[in-house]
């Protein structure tokens, strides 16, 4: 026995040194692999994120991206399992896997740039990176052309721009920077980063590197981290670097930052003259405040009133002169003064305003009681407390309106309404009154509001106090503060979006006062039980986006706890008991591991919120949603059918996301929903098997989708599909659609309502729509009235968008049918060889955008032909597209034109045409004396220049005036 236990100890050293000789690096390599693909989830995270807020229209690359980056990520799952009972003759494989891996998910993450943004069309109010503000008069100007001169003299590579806070410095250099990114001299690298109070080298390096797309591969040593930096600028060529908010002298030499270098310009803004001398600016330029004159028209434009009363101009002149020309005090002032009209309040307010300031000499320590004064001037406390709720961000964050709201409901900051849809509405009402009072900015359109940092300072100043706040998000912490910093009076701590990988064995801070806890993205992966022990008062606690693998059994005994999130913690499997957490509102599991629902699940009887969207439960035991009744908004994983009777017995739902198993279930589901208050958002799905795809539409909105064989077989023998007469998205995703769409809208009630369809992998459409004679068309009735974006992706027998019944003529479509039709995006449909019929055109009348990809056999976009198979069209036909701004063809290796008559579109805004080389003209451009008028640009790729210089035009100069407006896309 001990020879053989000798035999085989001898063969795993054998078969040990075997694999470390065969892959000595495999490990490491392996390590290496994990690492960055869990950054690539972090990214993937936020793109989706992106792509639910913005509701455009994405681009089909970004969609590819998606896709690839989760094949990736379960092949990686795959690959660990196999790594952990791999032998040595098996190891060599494994590591070509793993480095084959390693180049794909480092290409994915450079792809994950999109250049040009993630969306079809750029919102013109947006610009590319920044949102400038509107200038305020002739002070701006000079100060916009004294930057701009500078940064256009090649001897001038360092500028320093200073000035008290809230004189405008950001908002110039701003302006400067939307402006520098069409200017061919820097090729687009022009740089962002803000540096603020906070300032450490790591996390400076950590800002330049992300808005260089650079992997840092020496880890966190940051002389290596230095030279890496100064590596990348190097090879860069021209550029211009802007440091935003300096407040003290920074070793560029440290940072990685090149020493001058031609083509290459440093731009800094501080609040100190001394800290632009001592990086060794040279030109430096003072922002001044505003002149009286300025100061007066910013204040009354900003008040919003057609005149004013003599005693109440009169007051509003001294309280601009305490303002002394500071724009943000100007703005902010008049916001607190919107709609005061009684002469009695006005003088009260300036009584109130001149007693904030007295004793305070110098102008910058004036600006804080102003905005002091705003903030005293809201009134009402549910303001105020969702105000500094704001502060709890980090600094020159772009906060979400819809998590904020979110925030303010679970953290019951505002009053008690008796639906979530009146509580978002009155959350929305708040954001708009503290954007009124220019305490907030809005961002993004509709979608993101964010503070000014002095505000934000103010915010803070206020929270030392009462409320007592303690926030450090997004400084880089590597370790938790200090026990010492938990003080006893402490009511809310920010720690989010740092890189605390851990938190003490023992620590046990003692926070009785303790409400709401932010960890959320840090990479902790644990939490020591003694953590929670002394937070006995906690109702709000996020973990959400960490790298958490278990939770600590004291969260069980936290029994005022309302809201905990624990959305996007990829590596969770599994919760402790939550049976006593009788009071939670509010639980987010999305995206987790957990399998199984936690126990006591069905104690939480005052539950409102319940999201398992993205989870890998199993099953939900009948009975269990029962119990909640509750609930208010219903997440689930849709690879599981939900028990119907379980939701039909949650009268107060609203928002509802899951799966039905059957048309029977999803027309009782959809009746449940109608017969009370229309829900606000819904995402149904008649499923019978996974259909990965589908959950990336899951966003907000009212749709319903149709997995897997869902329209085929018995299931249909239950009778005409319900669906919501509030539609306003329909997918079908290989769920046996055959024919025509049109004959699958057929099978659906209130289908005539859908305005958008997204038609995924169905093997057996043809056409969208079959044309026939006028009789039958009538009594099929007018499927696509309200048809707004049409997509179409993989459709193999897909011949185009109309389908004659034989070769007779046929009379025209119905009228209505497309006329609302703005987007049609089409893709991977290899036997569509025309797409929209010229004589069928007029149906398209209202069309926006139109994007044809990877459709191997087509050859014209817009073509006839007869029943011998010539054309109709001739060269000197017009054909007009009054409304098309986008025009996309990528892939398309057959085809040979895009219209064959003259085509008309005088609203084109943006023309895209790669790998399209049997092209020989380009319409709408071909024919016309000079370019569209609302023409912006032509994007071909740079390997396809000399296809593009070899084009036919019609007009001999056409290639000279449309030069201007080509950009070269690298492949």
């Amino acid at each position: 026995m001990d020879k053989l236990l000798e035999i085989v100890t001898n063969a795993a050293e054998i078969v040990t040194k075997a694999a470390t000789l065969l892959c000595p690096d495999f490990e490491e390599n392996t390590q290496t692999l994990q690492r960055k693909i869990e950054l690539l989830k972090s990214r993937k995270v936020d793109v989706q994120a992106d792509l639910q807020k913005a509701g455009k229209k994405r681009k089909r690359e970004v969609e590819d991206w998606l896709i690839n980056v989760e094949n990736n990520i379960t092949e990686f799952e795959t690959l660990e399992q196999e790594i952990q009972c791999s032998r040595f003759y098996s190891r060599q494989k494994l590591a070509e896997r793993v480095e084959r891996m390693t180049k794909e998910v480092i290409e994915l993450d450079d792809q994950s740039d999109f250049p040009g943004g993630l969306f079809l069309e750029v919102d013109e109010s947006i610009g590319q990176l920044m949102l400038t503000p509107p200038h305020n008069g002739q002070a701006f100007l000079q100060n916009f052309n004294d930057i701009w001169s500078s940064l256009m003299d090649d001897n001038i590579l360092s500028i320093g721009i200073y000035g008290m806070g809230g004189v405008g410095k950001t908002t110039l250099v701003m302006h400067a920077h939307d402006n520098l990114l069409n200017e061919p001299k820097f090729s687009g690298h022009v740089y962002w980063i803000t540096v603020s109070q906070e300032f450490s080298i790591h996390k400076l390096q950590s800002d330049i590197a992300q808005a260089l797309k650079l992997d840092f591969s020496c880890g966190s040593d940051e002389k290596k981290r230095a030279a890496q930096l100064f590596q990348t600028f190097q090879k860069m060529g021209s550029y211009v670097l802007i440091l935003d908010d300096v407040w003290k002298q920074i070793d560029a030499e440290k940072i990685g930052i090149p020493p001058r270098r031609d083509g290459c310009k440093l731009v800094i803004t501080s609040r100190s003259e001394e800290v632009c001398h001592r990086m060794g600016c040279q030109r430096i330029i003072k922002v001044n405040t505003l002149s009286k004159q300025e100061a007066w028209e910013l204040f009354f434009k900003k008040l919003d009133r057609d005149e004013l009363h003599p005693e109440v101009e009169e007051i509003c002149k001294k309280m601009v002169k305490r303002c002394g020309g500071l724009p943000l005090a100007l703005v902010t002032l008049a916001g607190s003064m919107r709609g005061v009209t009684d002469i009695h309040e006005w003088r009260d307010a300036s009584e109130e305003l001149k007693e904030s300031c007295m004793g305070r000499a110098d102008m910058e320590n004036k600006v804080l009681p102003i905005l002091l004064y705003s903030y005293v001037r809201l009134r009402d406390p549910k303001l105020q407390r969702c105000f500094l709720y704001c502060s709890l961000y980090p600094e020159d964050f772009s906060i979400e309106r819809e998590e904020l709201i979110e925030n303010f409901i679970s953290e019951e900051l505002m009053d008690r309404r008796l639906s979530w849809r009146a509580e978002n509405d009155q959350g929305h009402a708040i954001l708009n009154q503290l954007e009124r009072a220019c305490l907030l900015e809005r961002v993004w359109d509709e979608y993101y509001v964010k503070m000014h940092d002095l505000i934000r300072d103010m915010a803070l100043g206020i929270t030392k106090h009462n409320p007592r706040y303690m926030v450090k998000a997004r400084l880089n912490l590597r370790e938790i503060p200090d026990v010492q910093e938990w003080t006893e009076d402490l009511d809310k701590i920010s720690l989010m979006k740092n890189s605390i990988e851990e938190i003490s064995i023992g620590m046990s801070p003692n926070c009785p006062r303790l409400s709401t806890l932010i960890l959320s993205e840090n990479h902790l992966k644990s939490i020591p039980d003694c953590f929670f022990t002394q937070m006995r008062g906690l109702r709000t606690l996020n973990l959400s986006a960490t790298s958490i693998q278990y939770l600590p059994h004291s969260i069980s005994d936290l029994e005022n706890l309302r809201t905990l999130l624990l959305r996007h913690c990829f590596s969770l499997k599994s919760v402790p008991t939550l049976e006593k957490l009788r009071l939670l509102t509010r639980l987010d599991l999305s995206y987790t591991k957990i399998e199984e629902l936690p126990d006591g699940v069905e104690s939480l009887t005052n539950l409102k919120v319940l999201d398992l969207v993205g989870t890998s439960l199993s099953m939900i035991p009948t009975g269990i949603l029962h119990s909640l009744s509750l609930l208010q908004q219903l997440k689930l994983p849709i690879h599981r059918g939900v028990p119907i009777e379980d939701v039909l017995a949650l009268k107060r739902l609203e928002d509802f996301c899951g799966s039905v198993n059957s048309v029977s279930d999803l027309n009782r589901l959809i009746t449940f929903l109608q017969s009370m208050m229309p829900p606000s958002f819904y995402c149904i799905f008649l499923i019978s098997k996974f259909d990965e795809q589908i959950i990336w539409e899951t966003s907000r909105g009212k749709l319903v989708g149709f997995g897997k064989e869902s329209l085929m077989g018995s299931s249909l023998g239950e009778g005409k599909i319900l669906l919501p007469r509030d539609i306003e998205k329909l997918i079908f995703s290989r769920s046996g659609l055959s024919g025509s769409l049109a004959d699958g809208f057929q099978m659906l009630n209130n289908a005539s309502y859908v305005k958008k369809c997204n038609v995924w992998y169905e093997d057996e459409i043809e056409c969208i729509i079959r044309l026939s004679s006028t009789e039958e068309q009538q009594s099929r009735g007018v499927p696509f009235q309200s048809l707004e974006e049409l997509s179409l992706y993989e459709l193999p027998n897909f011949i185009g968008l109309f389908m004659w019944e034989g070769k007779a003529a046929v009379a025209p479509l119905l009228p209505g049918i497309f006329t609302q039709l703005t987007d049609l995006v089409i893709t991977d449909c290899d036997k569509m060889k025309k797409l929209i019929p010229w004589s069928l055109l007029q149906t398209l009348p209202n069309l926006q955008m139109l994007e044809v990809i990877s459709c191997k056999e087509i050859e014209e976009i817009i073509g006839d032909e007869d029943d011998d198979g010539s054309p109709v069209i001739n060269s000197s036909a017009e054909v007009t597209m009054p409304r098309l701004k986008i025009l996309s063809l990528g892939n398309l290796p057959k085809l040979r034109s895009v219209c064959k008559g003259m085509m008309i579109c005088d609203s084109i805004k943006n023309i895209i045409i790669m790998s399209c080389t049997n092209l020989k003209k380009v319409a709408p451009l071909d024919g016309q004396p000079s370019p569209p008028p609302s023409l912006k640009e032509i994007e071909v790729y740079a390997k396809e220049k000399e296809w593009w210089e070899s084009l036919e035009w019609e007009h001999p100069n056409a290639n000279n005036f449309l030069q201007p407006f080509v950009k070269f896309i690298p492949f």
